[in-house]
């Protein structure tokens, strides 16, 4: 038994002393972000940027949103937002638009946001794109849109 213990206690004791670090989890971006600091810090997010190529189509209907402010409330951790956040950006981008603002938002694993917006919009996933005329909501794009960004975003416009 006391052969056991000892074997044990030198298992335990080499185990804690082991020099290989623990995989420390990191946390996503939580709080304000620019668009240009989101592209140049997350290379997932670069990537999808530099890859996607938004159709005349889209680039047309999203001058629509001149003047209007977005809301962006997305996850650096989520999938869909890797996919769509970067998609919205190169459209604003390469359109010319001239919104009145565009925020974005990185919020947790459990979905907030250190400002409570997760709160006031009452977000349940991510990304949300919310389309704002002043402080009246115009429409939101939950996860992905339905058609395109572009077309979906104008389509709010025009109700």
């Amino acid at each position: 038994m006391k052969s056991l213990f000892l074997a044990l206690l030198v298992i335990v004791s080499v185990s804690c002393n082991s020099t290989e670090q623990p995989i420390a989890k990191s946390e996503p971006f939580t709080g304000v972000i620019s668009a240009s600091q989101l592209i140049a810090e997350y290379p997932q997010f670069r990537a999808a940027y530099e890859q996607y190529q938004p159709s005349s189509e889209e680039m047309a209907a999203v001058k629509s949103l001149s003047g209007k402010s977005l809301i962006v409330l997305f996850g650096t951790w989520c999938h869909d937002s890797e996919r769509e956040v970067p998609r919205l950006l190169k459209l604003l981008d390469l359109s010319g638009v001239e919104l009145q603002s565009l925020s974005l938002h990185g919020v947790n694993y459990n979905k907030q946001e250190p400002n409570d917006l997760h709160q006031q919009y009452v977000l349940k996933y991510s990304p949300t794109i919310i389309l704002l005329q002043g402080e009246n909501e115009l429409g939101r794009i939950v996860e992905k849109p339905v058609a395109s960004l572009g077309e979906d975003l104008a389509g709010f416009v025009a109700e």
